[in-house]
């Protein structure tokens, strides 16, 4: 992955999303046809370079100079477009690489007959490695690079394309033409369909994007990442940067991820993988178009939160209401605002309207403007405001809404924090006067619940890159390599093996045993003291619950007919431990991902696992902080801090434990398939794991084997 490039230094992309000059190959003067367009669309936003046109049909194309083909052109360009079908495409590009270019960008399919085995596409990307070029496409919509005023699309819209500093990378090309052209306020500073990423990837694109001074944020639609080291290396770079990145990413589900491998020759991978991932790179997961164009539009005015919540107007009280309930249901809280604020709300209210945040301003409507003015005035002004909002469904033809968007902008001036305007109603007839806001400076966004998302968003991102850090100290060498050898010969580890190991990594667990008949079982169980657990401890069961193989809380008068039971139908090996004070159950699990390698997840425990799905995942290391953070995020979380009078658990021993998990995940993932840890019981006294499960990979020659 290449680094930031100082000034001056060219990044092996310039050429393709930067170039100084193009051939347009097949341009054509016929209307409505992507010969057509990609003539018309290349320099309407100001394009300085050269651009020349080649087709040996025409002498002109709309204007440009059009040469039979590149030979003949009066100079070696940077890129060339290959406007043509699919049959003409390997001659094509092997003239473009014999002519010098060093990029190219392919509109068609790149495929000639539909089979599988088609071999058109490899044998463009082998002209293309073989000349060190680079490609957008094949199968794309191309791009517009509005800071340098270029458009290479064969389908375009007519308004002109204003820069900003927005960088959009999808790979759907729909997605690129649903957000390029049709809400002018989303300014670009690069817009790309990468389509079947020949040569560059949307990791490219994204490393390029981060090097440009122009880029405050960038949005990805994601099916899939095709070279996932340099992905996950871009992130890392957005993230040291400070830029932030917004992926919607499809393929979550079995069904949309067969469309997703079909569609573009994606594999989709494991969702939850990429969710680790975003996570530990603060990459933010947005759910669909609408929720991803209105974070890029509150994102992209390059103000930041500060420390606080959300203070914000508004000209209704029902709808005030409705925007509490949905907040909370979002976890944006509401700036707790000063005493002092409040003595400055006072005079600007009309009788009946109580100083407050969130704020009914509305009254008689008698110099309204003014008094909304000071109001987002003293707001604003508040130390415990991050976030300034008007909420009003404001419309072109109001001399009301055009009153407070200019009130709300004064005030915006006189502050350096964030302020958004949004609607209640998505359908509100702004167009005018939401861009010419919007241009000003103050994001306009359609629904209560969009704006809300990426209110919450920009508060998230403020509190990741402001959490302090801190790692629990790692095992010995000795420690790690011992268990490194253990796990390599491929021998299967059962309960007890699992349980040793997360002890030695400094994981609480239970006093265990492991007995072959009822006699042994008994001594165990004197050693250990009562009540025990008894467990079987047969080769091959993955989950003793499910077969009836588990016993909690025996005395010793109840051992002998436990231990007659469970040897009758699962075999005389057993397990007996000490019982685990009572705590609620919490699940730990590591999986090691093809793409990304071993990823965490800490989740509601016990046999409701599966049911629940309450999980939050990561990638290893993790923090005390971090671990924190996760299991406050649970839907458990209020039952282990207390609710309902029960007793408050040791949340910071069950962040002191998963942190060393994941240093064993971090340690021993690769050679480990599976681990479920599951329950983990938090109680007061702390948190102990009272079950493991592990997967070993497998090795050359063992096959499949490795489950206890």
């Amino acid at each position: 992955m290449e680094e930031s490039a100082p000034a001056g230094r060219p990044h092996r992309l310039d050429p393709l999303l930067r170039p100084r000059s193009i051939a347009l190959v097949g341009a054509s003067p016929r209307p409505d046809t992507p010969g057509n367009t990609m003539a018309l669309a290349a320099a309407r936003d100001g394009y300085a370079g050269k651009i020349f046109a080649v087709n040996p049909r025409y002498d002109e194309v709309e204007g440009l100079p059009c040469f039979p083909n590149l030979a003949s052109l009066p100079q070696q360009v940077d890129h060339v477009v290959l406007g043509l079908g699919n049959e003409l495409l390997e001659g094509a590009l092997a003239e473009a690489a014999s002519h010098g270019a060093k990029a190219a960008t392919i509109f068609a399919s790149c495929d000639l007959t539909g089979s599988p085995e088609d071999g058109l596409a490899a044998r463009l990307r082998a002209i293309a490695q073989e000349a060190g070029m680079v490609i957008c496409g094949g199968n794309c919509m191309g791009f517009c690079n509005p800071t340098i005023g270029l458009r290479i699309v064969g389908y375009a819209g007519a308004a002109v394309m204003k820069p900003g500093g927005i960088a959009f990378i999808t790979q759907s090309g729909s997605a690129f033409g649903a957000l390029a052209y049709n809400d002018p306020r989303l300014k670009f500073s690069l817009c790309v369909s990468s389509g079947r990423e020949f040569t560059t990837t949307a990791a490219d694109y994204l490393d390029w994007t981060l090097d440009q001074p122009e880029t405050r944020v960038v949005g990805l639609f994601l099916e899939t990442a095709r070279d996932p080291a340099r992905f996950a290396q871009a992130l890392e770079k957005a993230d040291r940067l400070g830029i932030p990145v917004l992926v919607l990413k499809v393929g979550r589900t079995e069904m949309s991820s067969a469309f997703a491998s079909s569609h573009s020759g994606a594999i989709a991978g494991d969702n939850a993988a990429y969710e680790a991932l975003f996570a530990r790179w603060g990459a933010i997961e947005v759910a669909s178009l609408d929720e991803l164009a209105a974070n890029l539009l509150v994102f992209s005015t390059g103000r930041r939160a500060g420390p606080g919540g959300l203070a914000s107007l508004h000209d209704s009280g029902g709808e005030r209401e409705m925007i509490v309930d949905l907040a909370a249901a979002r976890g944006v809280r509401f700036a707790d605002i000063s005493a002092g604020t409040l003595d400055r709300l006072r005079p600007h209210l009309d009788s009946g309207l109580q100083p407050a945040n969130p704020l009914d301003v509305w009254g008689s409507g008698r110099d309204f403007e003014r008094h909304v003015e000071a109001s987002m005035d003293a707001m604003l002004d508040d130390p415990d405001t991050a976030v300034g909002a008007l909420f009003q469904d404001i419309r072109d033809d109001s001399y009301v809404a055009r009153g407070f968007t200019q009130a709300v902008l004064r005030s915006w001036r006189k502050s350096e924090k964030p302020v958004v305007i949004a609607t209640n109603y998505s359908m509100s007839n702004n167009r005018a006067l939401a861009l010419a806001i919007t241009e000003a400076g103050i994001p306009v966004i359609d629904g209560t619940q969009e704006a809300l998302d990426a209110i919450g968003n920009l508060l998230a991102f403020r509190d990741r890159r402001a959490m302090a850090r801190t790692y629990v100290e790692p095992v010995s060498s000795e420690l790690r390599n011992r268990w490194r050898a253990r796990l390599d010969s491929g021998l299967p580890m059962d309960e007890a093996d699992s349980l040793s190991l997360l002890s030695d990594y400094g994981i609480a667990t239970p006093r265990l045993v492991i007995a072959n008949s009822c006699e042994e079982a008994r001594a165990a169980a004197r050693g250990i003291g009562f009540p025990v657990a008894l467990k079987t401890a047969r080769p091959g069961i993955l989950h003793k619950s499910d077969c009836d193989g588990v016993r909690l809380g025996l005395l010793e008068a109840e051992l002998d007919a436990a231990y007659a039971d469970l040897s009758r139908r699962l075999g005389p090996r057993v397990l007996v431990a000490r019982m685990a004070d009572p705590g609620t159950e919490v699940a730990f699990g590591m999986v090691r991902d093809p793409q990304f390698g071993p990823y965490l997840m800490m989740a509601s425990g016990g046999i409701w696992i599966e049911v629940l799905k309450d999980r939050i995942l990561a990638l290893p290391p993790v923090s005390l902080e971090e671990a924190a953070d996760m299991s406050a995020r649970l839907k458990i979380a209020p039952i282990m801090q207390g609710a309902r009078g029960r007793a408050k658990a040791d949340l910071h021993g069950l962040a002191k434990a998963f942190a060393r998990f994941s240093m064993l995940a971090a340690d021993l993932g690769d050679l480990i398939e599976e681990m479920d840890v599951n329950p983990v019981l938090v109680s007061p006294q702390g948190a102990m794991a009272v079950d493991a499960l592990i997967t070993i990979s497998p090795r050359p020659g063992t096959g499949t084997a490795g489950r206890n």
